[in-house]
């Protein structure tokens, strides 16, 4: 029987099927493996597949065998996950767009994947003044110390400072690259490279070898604003790809954070406008940004079978409750708890992982849910 990671590989081959078009075939069809052998107009009734995806699909599915083609990919990517292996990052995976492949390097800590230990993304400029380096590395030094992995995306500037202050604090950083898992880039974090493969991970949706192109590194934001419950953008100007990630985040239902500085200064434009929409304040007393990071749910791996039936439901907020009303005791598809709820994705997909972590509600495979 043809493992179902083979068919997200399989799938993610076919020009013009992206990460949503995949989230929206599992959703539809259970798995991608019944999505395989539907038929070309059961395929049109998904949400996004046109004429000329119809066409490209009947034309390249043919010529796919996903068995084959997973075995060969094996032996040329050694390290990598699928959404259907259960090691694949949690958080990342109630995004709308995760990674069919998800690539890497280094030593793996599942707790991180199983969302059991807090990750928190450090984002800025690539070229950063005095200020935004000592508040990166005091920032980076203090999370490392209480138990925070440190995310980034390897760059030069505040990426570097956030990397090498979390591991020269003993803690765990992981990278999310534009390029394969096996290409540095810029050349000159070779020696952060190595580094970060002893103290943590370098992880790509890119398969290995794959080069550096610019239409990369705004794309691969989502992965470090996925990976991580909030994001810090220490340094920015208006054009930085620290605020794409910024803004994933905020779609993703992430807590964003900004360094403030000064009106005047370039590099801090970018922050100060994500102030004025509603970001959060790092301040100087670090002690409160932990104890707000420390606040955000972490998921405990406690089984929803654990919690006694006798107790009452705590009270919800409204959003909470919306979602949890829109939920029967059998099995539902999340598109179609988003049509209930008249809601975001990213809201549902954030009330959903909150009402798991409080035994209300199960996942089931299929991105299928149901009260507990």
């Amino acid at each position: 029987m043809v493992e179902e990671g083979a068919y997200w590989l399989a799938w993610a081959q076919i020009s013009g099927i992206g990460p949503v078009l995949l989230r929206r075939l599992e959703q539809h069809f259970g798995t991608l493996a019944t999505a395989w052998n539907a038929s070309k107009v059961q395929l049109g009734e998904v949400e996004g597949f046109g004429f000329q995806t119809l066409e490209k699909v009947v034309q390249q599915r043919s010529r796919l065998h996903p068995e084959q083609l997973f075995t060969k990919h094996q032996q040329e990517n050694s390290h990598f996950w699928t959404p259907a292996d259960a090691d694949y990052p949690r958080l990342l995976l109630e995004t709308p767009s995760p990674p069919p492949i998800l690539y890497y390097r280094g030593e793996v800590e599942l707790q991180e994947n199983l969302g059991q230990k807090p990750m928190v993304g450090i984002v800025g400029t690539r070229q950063p003044s005095e200020y935004g380096i000592r508040w990166t590395r005091q920032i980076s030094t203090a999370l490392a110390k209480n138990g925070f992995t440190v995310v980034s995306g390897m760059a030069e500037g505040i990426d570097t400072e956030s990397h090498s202050a979390a591991m020269k604090a003993g803690g765990r950083t992981i990278a999310v690259l534009g390029t394969g898992v096996d290409v540095i880039y810029p050349h000159k974090n070779r020696d952060l490279y190595k580094q970060i493969l002893t103290a943590g991970l370098v992880v790509s949706e890119y398969p290995t070898k794959t080069p550096p192109d610019r239409t990369h590194f705004p794309r691969r934001n989502r992965i470090i604003a996925g990976l991580s419950r909030a994001i810090l953008v220490m340094e920015a100007p208006l054009k930085s790809g620290a605020l794409i990630t910024a803004t994933y985040a905020n779609e993703f239902g992430r807590d964003v954070y900004a360094l403030p500085g000064r009106v005047d200064d370039h590099p801090s434009q970018g922050c100060l406008k994500l102030l004025s929409q509603g970001a959060s304040f790092i301040l100087k007393e670090l002690d409160e940004l932990l104890t707000m990071l420390g606040a955000i749910p972490q998921i405990d791996g406690v089984e929803a079978s654990t919690v006694p039936e006798q107790l009452s439901l705590p009270t919800l907020s409204p959003e909470l409750q919306t979602v949890m009303d829109a939920i029967a005791s059998e099995a539902l598809p999340f598109d179609f708890l988003v049509q209930q709820t008249g809601m975001a994705a990213g809201s549902v997909s954030g009330a959903l992982l909150q009402l798991e972590l409080m035994g209300l509600v199960s996942q089931l495979p299929g991105m299928r849910y149901q009260k507990s």
